[in-house]
């Protein structure tokens, strides 16, 4: 690993990089043909005629960039086509040669990977985040066609990150904190794990140097400390492992820092704390002697328990294979060890690389290959989802939080999800449309709610309902980004439909109240107000006045071509009072601080962007609005108002055992549900038991609340309102 304060010296003359294209050259015969070679040197001649003239902040001449770019590339032993796209990476972007010369010259591949890398810069955007998250849904769009095209970034990303301590603290701050958030998970992700390391490191030293400096001192002196120890270790298991007759090769191995780091944060922990700083890789020939090698550490050793994970078994999202067990070795130090096949070793450093690097690495590869390849799908269907560009990439970032929980489908399939996942998660990681329709699930045959988080080992069956349909509140408990994009993708068209519905009805009832239909205003009149209104679609203004941003009152007008000074609501006649069903979830919106139930007197007010709002007639809340009459909405409910509603309900009972499980019993017999429920002790004997029930209307709730008064335990019951 490079280090993390180094900085390149200046390079005045073009010979070091004519030298350094030279060992890169050398590199590369090691596994491309001559023929391949000559067209990698020509694009260095290219790009180096290209950026001529250009410095780095370094005071290098500028191709030496992308020739560090290709000789990663080169380690890693990737493909010619790569190569080429790696030393012209940024000669779109910074210099006047197009796409179409590049195409000309090395072939529409090479042009292709090189336009995907470049950024967009001739669009003008907002800000540095709208800008960053533009580029990165361009940077997903060209993977979905070509996966080199990470690579080569993430390999520009690294090079920039070695030489970042030329550049401004500031800007310093922002290329460490996207490596941090981005490209070193995005490195995790596709299992290239020995650049993932390296950028997860220097991005520490850049944002965070002082702890940086401080943890690493910390780390040398332990090293020395604990040396003699872990030295026991390891001679202990070579010779077990001898003795058994098993063929392995034992690899110290040391967390690195970064992950020290933010172990200590998630534990709120001090150094000395972090006992898994040290440990060794067990590299043997064959699965079954991973097995026996990890019978062997545990028969010399006692493992620390809750910390044996099979991932040979059910290998990580990213394809990694090993064993993975902390010893409890001398002076009770903590020494994780892992254990895999050579194989699965390549795999875990060099991810979906080990296709060009390792060409006999076929089997685990091809692991890595095609869960690179889902990943990559599901960005798509996130950025597809997605509102914009900003909304994509904070997904982007959710879904590449480590840590994964493996759960089973009825058929035996496992599912990976991330830590804290729920039902809803499992549903739309399944399919898009069992998520719109689920309702509950039953986990190990038992019912669960759509919140319930999910554990590995746990088999889920998904219940649905032809009629369900995404509800908002489940955005508060959804964790996965494809979740989170598809249920805020399926509210606003069900929202957008629902709004155009509900807008129509209200622009109804308001030509109503001045004797007129929309079927009786003549089309020139209705274009000409909607021309008035500014608008050139009925359903769009529908959909505006479904979402509280235009007054049904006000549009009727300008439809019957009566200006809206000459009258306001009440004075020639108010609009007819709408009926609500109570399934309009998407736009109208009950208040919280009366819930209203089907029965309750109630008013409505449009609030853009909410819709309406419906309250009690009698809730405190609405003095505001007395002053506001033209944003006031006549409306009742309708004849058959569906759904369930909460309505809040307070009971003084006697406090004794057995008193909650009474009332549940009978607020159960009576069809109704508790949400939510708090206890309160008032004085002595007497305590206060404050619900929220759900209910289908005051019919509904004048029933239960008669049930509950006749319980011995109650003293007293009434509804809440405020």
């Amino acid at each position: 690993m490079a280090s993390s304060d180094a900085v390149a010296l200046p390079d005045t003359t073009g010979a070091d990089s004519a030298a350094r294209a030279a060992e890169l050259c050398s590199l590369l015969e090691n596994y491309l043909e001559p023929r391949q070679v000559q067209q990698v040197y020509k694009a260095y001649q290219f790009g180096a005629e290209a950026h001529s003239g250009q410095r780095r902040l370094s005071g290098e001449p500028y191709i030496t960039h992308p020739l560090a770019v290709a000789r990663t590339l080169g380690e890693m032993g990737l493909d010619a086509e790569s190569l080429c796209a790696a030393i012209l990476h940024d000669v779109i972007e910074d210099t006047p040669t197009a796409k179409a010369e590049i195409a000309e010259a090395f072939g529409p591949e090479v042009a292709q990977l090189v336009d995907g890398v470049s950024k967009l810069t001739q669009i003008n955007f907002r800000s540095k985040a709208e800008a960053q998250a533009e580029n990165f849904r361009k940077m997903v769009l060209a993977m979905s066609q070509d996966i080199r095209v990470i690579l080569i970034k993430l390999a520009d990303r690294l090079h920039n990150m070695r030489t970042i301590w030329v550049m401004p603290r500031s800007k310093r701050g922002r290329i460490a904190r996207e490596t941090l958030e981005i490209y070193a998970p995005i490195a995790q992700r596709l299992g290239i794990n020995a650049i993932r390391i390296e950028l997860e490191d220097l991005g520490f030293a850049a944002l965070f140097p002082m702890r940086y400096r401080v943890l690493k001192e910390r780390v040398q002196r332990q090293r020395g400390s604990r040396r003699e120890l872990l030295d026991t270790v390891r001679e202990s298991l070579l010779e077990s492992l001898d003795e058994a007759g098993l063929d392995a090769r034992i690899i110290s191995r040391e967390k690195h820092l970064w992950s020290i780091y933010q172990k200590m944060r998630a534990k709120q922990a001090g150094f000395d704390d972090i006992f898994d700083v040290y440990g060794f890789r067990i590299v043997v020939s064959d699965v079954d002697t991973c097995y026996r090698v990890l019978g062997h550490c545990h028969g010399l050793f006692k493992p620390l328990p809750g910390r044996i994970k099979d991932y040979i078994a059910i290998p990580k999202v990213n394809g990694y294979q090993s064993l993975h067990t902390t010893l409890i070795g001398p002076r009770r130090i903590q020494v994780e060890v892992q254990i895999r096949t050579a194989e699965m070793d390549r795999v875990a450093e060099a991810g979906i690389a080990a296709h060009w690097l390792y060409k006999d690495a076929s089997a685990a590869t091809n692991v890595a290959q095609s869960r690179a390849r889902e990943w990559v799908h599901g960005l798509m269907e996130m950025q597809e989802n997605a509102g914009n560009s900003l909304e994509f990439i904070e997904n982007v970032k959710i879904d590449l939080l480590p840590d994964e929980v493996y759960v089973f489908t009825p058929g035996g399939d496992i599912m990976e999800l991330p830590k804290g996942a729920t039902v809803v998660d499992f549903a739309y990681a399944v399919h898009s449309d069992i998520g719109d329709a689920c309702i509950a699930a039953n986990i190990d045959h038992r019912l669960a709610p759509l919140r319930s988080p999910l554990e590995t080992g746990q088999t889920v069956e998904i219940i649905t309902a032809p009629v369900a349909r995404p509800n908002p509140a489940w955005l508060d408990f959804a964790v996965t980004a494809k979740a989170r994009t598809a249920i805020r993708h399926s509210l606003k068209r069900l929202r957008g439909r629902e709004a155009t519905e509900l807008g129509q009805r209200m622009v109804e009832e308001a030509l109503g109240a001045i004797d007129l239909t929309l079927d009786g205003i003549p089309t020139s009149q209705a274009n000409a107000g909607l021309e008035a209104l500014g608008m050139n679609d009925m359903d769009a203004v529908f959909t505006e006045v479904g979402l509280g941003q235009r007054m049904p009152w006000l549009v009727a007008r300008r439809l019957a071509g009566i200006s809206p000074e000459r009258s306001a609501p009440g004075q020639d006649g108010r609009p007819g009072a709408l009926a609500i069903r109570g399934n309009e979830g998407a736009v109208v919106t009950f208040a919280r601080c009366c819930r209203p139930i089907p029965g309750d007197p109630i008013v409505g007010f449009a609030s853009a962007g909410r819709g309406v709002v419906i309250h009690h007639q009698t809730c405190n809340n609405i003095r505001e609005y007395r002053n506001h009459p033209e944003k006031w909405l006549d409306v009742q409910w309708d004849a058959i108002a569906e759904g369930e509603y909460p309505v809040a309900v307070d009971m003084e009972v006697m406090n004794r055992r057995g008193v909650l499980a009474n009332v549940a019993a009978v607020i159960s017999d009576l069809d109704s549900n508790i949400d939510a429920v708090e206890i309160e002790e008032k004085e002595g004997m007497i305590a206060i038991m404050r619900l929220v029930l759900s209910v289908r209307g005051r019919v509904h709730l004048a029933r239960l609340m008669r049930r509950l008064r006749g319980l011995s335990a109650v003293l007293r019951i009434n509804r809440r309102r405020g």
